[in-house]
């Protein structure tokens, strides 16, 4: 194949009658590549496969023309258009040709020359496969109804690039991309689907011709805009160029400290990366999994110059490569100038397969699959006209302009669709580069993603075994930011360049790189890290984790005893002046009620629940409306017996009686009525109260009706401001044992206390809220029982000499 518009081959291999054309249009480089005169090579051996199975197309032949594009739109406009004009001038809508009917196109391998066939076989219509082209304008159905492709289009390979990029963590990645309609058009598409996943593009580098006095300018601005980056990842895209070469070639110094990432284009391209192995050292390669191809070598090795001497394009080859004589003078003196290499003799038996760029099958198998795709549609095609005429040639011809149909209807053998959006449903494998010692280099197969789903299977455990081997570098513009820690963006431009900021007092973030933190439950808060959250700790009055209630349930059950005792002594001396004259029956309710006081404080220990609530403050708020109530009664009962001692007074008739009894009843059954009106109304109930403290949760007693809680506190108050004031206004009174004394103290360290209680009470919180209640209940119960009964016991115990009747009248008539 050379490097000419002319006509290669024009060649019908006939079964028996009818001769078809089909063509291809291969594209090459300045030189011939091995590679791509191998797709040749299996181009013609895939018609000739074709042409000798009966199973497909019987009685007609396949005939073909191959053209060479050169990766030039405008000659494969000028090939197509002589294709379909056939032999001689070129006329565009007119086609000279009687018999050989043009079925399809088979072609090209580049995207621009690709797209510029599929305009003008759109318009007649002409089926169209490629085997190379990868740009997403060619999915366009409105536009290209007639083309197909046996390659998928770079709309399904950047997503799948992005998803590898994904999978390893970067974030921050440089392109560098061919300024052609390839480059441009996939450089754009990447760009979109990088940013959908958070991935961020540091630079770009466009890769065209530049003169040669600016070569050395833009070789050392890529340089530096490489080397002082910081994204480890670079992502090539676009075609396979002179220019690309050249630039790789210039960067290869810096590039084998990245890590490149490239597509199908560039994974085929082995001897690229056989030359530059410290730049593609590490490197990732979406490859194409491999269609069915049979064992074509021995086929590939009858190819030579001594079987072959008319094929000018291998005996081109052979000079190229093996450095032999070719017939062509001309040809001969032309590359003794341009590479100043010696040619020899050759026997012409070299094998072309032996060359390291015809190993790699490269696209092989693509174009082996278009060519039976497209024979099997020819085939469908005559099956299902076939009962309409007998004239098969002009059924064929004139029905060709729906082979596309039967085309993109083709199916696996599973019966699934092979096409989707004229594309082929593919596999794609994940490749590692990696370089060996001996100086050679594997790919490593370690993920696959199928190109219909989208769902990229990866190994785990070969992604671990490449970051601890290999140590494959974190491409970010910031370092993660740790659990207990949130995202704030450092540039408008660039997401994935931001601060790490601590989350909020009460938040949380338990992911890297988290862009928000999350805020705990009312019942939970961050540990110190600030990656979880934990239980906030309860806080109450704990019988096991609590000292303060160890302490306070000794001082109640000492003061219980003493009470105790207190009451034992006057059961035992009952008969006793000084228990007779302080009244029996309202001394052993007293006592009976703080000794139950001091018991109640054990409703305040523990955990809370709704029962305890309860019986707290109803119990409280009762026992001490008794023992105030009796107060008051000896109070009164005190001045009555002053009076009663004149002559003729008539206070004598309430001495003895059982008034005073009735008057605790009385004063009782106002605080029942009280505390019943307040459970009925809002009975108090256990809460967790979330909100005072950060780190803990108090568990209290809600006191429900706060009008019923102080309206308790207040009766007590007034029962106690009365007692008080008549105690203070009896303490004059001759009495031996001085009890409107003894009152009146007792009732000022009740009050006093009470009066300190609640502004102690109102500016605490939790557990110390209850001990202050506690603490208020200790002192004024003591108060009474030290104030009211400890003189009398040291009469009764010490100073027996005291305790008589008329000691007592003795006192009262002083």
């Amino acid at each position: 194949m050379n490097q000419n518009d002319t006509q290669l081959q024009n060649t019908s291999i006939d079964k028996k009658q009818i001769p078809l054309t089909t063509h291809i249009i291969v594209s090459y480089l300045h030189r011939p590549v091995p590679q791509y005169y191998r797709y040749l090579l299996t181009f013609c051996f895939a018609i000739e496969e074709i042409n000798r199975d009966q199973t497909i197309l019987p009685n007609i032949s396949l005939g073909y023309h191959v053209y060479d594009s050169c990766s030039d739109s405008k000659k494969a406009v000028k090939s197509v258009l002589q294709i379909l004009s056939g032999p001689g001038r070129t006329v565009p809508n007119y086609c000279c040709k009687e018999q050989r009917n043009v079925a399809g196109f088979i072609g090209d391998l580049g995207s621009a020359s690709t797209v510029s066939m599929a305009q003008i076989l759109a318009i007649y219509p002409y089926s169209q496969i490629s085997y190379g082209a990868i740009t997403p304008i060619l999915n366009n159905r409105n536009i290209f109804p007639t083309f197909y492709r046996t390659i998928q289009s770079a709309q399904i390979s950047c997503l799948m690039i992005s998803k590898i990029i994904k999978v390893f963590g970067w974030t921050w990645v440089g392109i560098i991309y061919t300024d052609d309609d390839s480059g441009n058009e996939e450089i754009r598409i990447l760009t979109e689907h990088l940013t959908r996943n958070g991935i961020c593009v540091a630079y770009t580098i466009k890769v065209k011709y530049v003169p040669l006095h600016s070569m050395d300018k833009i070789r050392k601005m890529n340089l530096d805009t490489i080397r002082k980056s910081s994204a480890s990842v670079v992502i090539l895209c676009g075609t396979s160029s002179v220019d690309l070469i050249n630039v790789i070639y210039t960067l290869q110094g810096v590039l084998h400290h990245k890590i490149l990432v490239f597509g199908p284009p560039f994974s085929l391209l082995t001897g690229l990366m056989e030359h530059y192995k410290k730049a593609f050292n590490m490197s990732f390669a979406l490859v194409p999994s491999e269609l069915p191809l049979p064992d074509m070598r021995s086929y590939y090795e009858s190819f030579q110059t001594v079987n072959h001497p008319e094929d000018m394009l291998l005996a081109y080859i052979w000079l190229v490569y093996f450095q032999c004589l070719s017939r062509s003078p001309h040809m001969n003196k032309f590359h003794l100038l341009l590479y100043n290499v010696s040619l020899r003799n050759c026997s012409g038996t070299e094998r072309v397969a032996v060359m390291y760029n015809f190993q790699h099958p490269g696209l092989s198998d693509r174009v082996y699959k278009a060519v039976y795709l497209l024979a099997q549609a020819l085939h469908d095609l005559h099956m299902s006209m076939a009962k309409q005429t007998t004239d098969k040639v002009a059924l064929l011809h004139k029905y060709s302009h729906r082979l596309h149909l039967y085309l993109g209807s083709q199916k696996d053998i599973a019966g699934n669709p092979i096409y989707e959006n004229g594309d082929l449903i593919s596999e794609y494998s994940i490749h590692n580069l990696v370089s060996l010692q001996d100086g050679s280099h594997v790919f490593q197969r370690f993920g696959s993603i199928k190109a219909k789903t989208n769902n990229l299977e990866f190994n785990n455990s070969t992604k671990k075994m490449l970051q601890k081997k290999h140590k494959i570098p974190a491409s970010q513009c910031s370092a993660n930011c740790l659990p207990g820690t949130r995202k704030v963006p450092r540039s408008s431009i660039y997401s994935c360049c931001y601060n790490c900021v601590q989350c909020s007092t009460e938040e949380i973030s338990n992911s890297t790189d988290s862009e928000t933190c999350m805020k705990c439950t009312e019942l939970d808060w961050p540990n110190k890290k600030k990656n979880r959250c934990v239980r906030k700790r309860l806080e109450f009055l704990s019988y096991t984790d609590d000292t303060v209630v160890l302490v306070i349930s000794l001082v109640s059950a000492i003061f219980s005893f003493l009470t105790f005792m207190v009451l034992i002594t006057f059961i035992l001396h009952q008969d006793t002046a000084i228990v007779k004259a302080n009244n029996w029956n309202l001394s052993f309710l007293l006592l009976v009620s703080i000794m139950l006081s001091f018991l109640c404080v054990f409703l305040f220990l523990g955990h809370p629940v709704d029962l305890t609530c309860i019986l707290r403050q109803v119990s409280f708020g009762i026992l001490f409306t008794v023992a105030v109530s009796c107060v008051l009664a000896k109070t009164i009962m005190v001045s009555i017996a002053f009076r009663a001692t004149k002559p003729g007074s008539s206070w004598k008739r309430w001495i003895g009686s059982k008034w005073t009894n009735y008057l605790v009843v009385f004063c009782t059954s106002i605080q029942v009525i009280i505390c019943m009106g307040w459970l009925a109304l809002a009975p108090p109930f256990m809460e967790l109260d979330t909100h005072s403290y950060q780190k803990k949760i108090i568990v209290q007693c809600n006191e429900g009706c706060v009008i019923g809680f102080y309206s308790v506190l207040g009766y007590m108050g007034v029962l106690a401001t009365v007692s008080f004031i008549m105690a203070f206004l009896a303490r004059t009174l001759p009495d031996s044992f001085n009890e409107a004394k003894y009152i009146t103290f007792s009732m000022l360290v009740f009050c006093s206390v009470w009066i300190a209680m609640i502004p102690a009470y109102l500016s605490t919180r939790g557990k110390y809220m209850v001990a202050v209640e506690i603490f208020a209940i200790f002192t004024s119960c003591a108060g009474l029982l030290g104030c009211i009964f400890f003189p009398k016991c040291y009469i009764i115990l010490w100073r027996p000499d005291l305790n008589s009747r008329s000691r007592l009248l003795e006192g009262r008539h002083q």
